[in-house]
């Protein structure tokens, strides 16, 4: 069976500047979604944030495997409730690739638990990026460094928690550093954060960023049953124990109490 991928874009620069609109005609959600296409294992759609609760219902979301995010000039047009929607399929094991500006989307920052700020600068300097683990899946058919001619600069330090793994470094044409490619671990659900991506460059385009998110879609994966109540934190009286254990010391919690079990 197929991977279900659900890309979701932002669908703002697009519509409003004709530069992004030259490089990328139909959004670059579906310059996106066209490059996994191209892989028999994968079955990508996209959805923006125009559309009904940004596209990302809890029918969509039981019915993604992995989700990618594209955002960058309308964070706070999220609505809180879909991004709290997007965080509990993660922590039931849906996987989630946020791309570039990303990192300061309101579903990466409540993931993340941190500001994940960063320094940047935009110039259309080259980047350079390093694979700093041969052997990880995500870098998989890659060379050893890969160039962007024209790119954002991000810049260390970048405010996010140490990550699993650092897949990917970047140097930039001015002299900075960046982790690029970071992993973690949120519940259930595999977590990946890749770097490139500004809207007035072709990156999408370029081979070796579409193999990154091939590559991430295919580690992000999750072929496990979704948990049903990934935040459910249930009680677990005395007489259920494991073993048997005689009940000491006072209670907080009464049976017969409002509120309590």
């Amino acid at each position: 069976m197929a991977i279900r991928v659900t890309v979701w874009g932002e669908n703002v620069h697009e519509r409003e500047n004709k530069v992004v609109a030259g490089i990328y005609p139909n959004g670059m959600h579906t310059a996106i979604a066209d490059a996994l296409n191209g892989d028999a294992g994968i079955a990508a759609s996209t959805v923006t944030l125009q559309d009904p609760e940004h596209g990302l219902t809890a029918q969509k979301l039981a019915e993604t495997d992995v989700l990618i995010w594209w955002g960058h000039a309308a964070h706070g047009d999220v609505a809180d409730e879909v991004v709290e929607r997007v965080c509990n399929a993660v922590w039931s094991g849906m996987g989630a690739i946020f791309l570039h500006s990303a990192h300061f989307a309101k579903p990466f920052k409540r993931l993340m638990g941190a500001p994940c700020n960063l320094t940047w600068r935009e110039a259309g300097e080259r980047e350079r990026i390093w694979l700093t683990s041969r052997n990880h899946p995500i870098a998989a058919g890659l060379p050893d460094h890969f160039e962007l001619e024209n790119e954002e600069m991000y810049g260390e330090p970048f405010g996010v928690p140490e990550p699993m793994e650092t897949v990917f470094v970047s140097w930039f044409q001015g002299g900075e550093v960046f982790r690029s490619g970071l992993t973690y671990k949120r519940g259930a659900g595999s977590v990946f954060y890749f770097r490139p991506g500004h809207e007035t460059y072709p990156t999408y385009h370029n081979a070796h960023v579409q193999r990154v998110i091939l590559n991430a879609v295919k580690w992000a994966h999750n072929p496990a049953t979704r948990l049903a109540e990934a935040s459910a934190a249930p009680n677990v009286p005395v007489d259920q124990a494991l073993e048997p254990i005689e009940e000491r010391g006072p209670r907080l919690h009464h049976d017969g109490e409002e509120g309590f079990r």
